[in-house]
């Protein structure tokens, strides 16, 4: 079993910085891809980013150049760095983990999730 637990959420105006936390806990290899994924009201729960133990960093276009993925493995920790932050950001953010190889942003492929932490951006 595979424990998330994020922070970092909060509230700040647009052009600000914001870095959520994601510390992780259990069996290290059923976490080998992780992702961030937010969840705005009234709408579909969508992918942010992923991070894959092998292959490429994958982000949703709405935030290239923006935000940052990253992890540290000695801390069993996954960081999301969102600079430039948009009222459109605003939403719950999740981190997900996977056991499996996963390099896409569906929310369907992962099966570990934390309770999220929420994020609003005031314009």
């Amino acid at each position: 079993q595979v424990q998330l637990v994020e922070s970092g959420g909060g509230s700040v105006q647009a052009g600000g910085s914001l870095r959520l936390s994601c510390a992780a806990s259990g069996d290290r290899y059923s976490r080998n891809s992780m992702a961030w994924f937010r969840q705005a009201p009234g709408k579909e729960r969508e992918g942010v980013a992923v991070i894959p133990w092998l292959g490429r960093i994958n982000y949703a276009e709405s935030v290239k150049g923006r935000f940052t993925i990253s992890k540290d493995n000695a801390k069993n920790t996954l960081y999301l760095q969102m600079n430039s932050l948009k009222p459109e950001d605003t939403a719950m953010y999740y981190c997900a983990a996977d056991r499996a190889l996963v390099t896409g942003l569906e929310a369907r492929q992962y099966n570990y999730w934390g309770q999220g932490t929420q994020v609003t951006v005031s314009s």
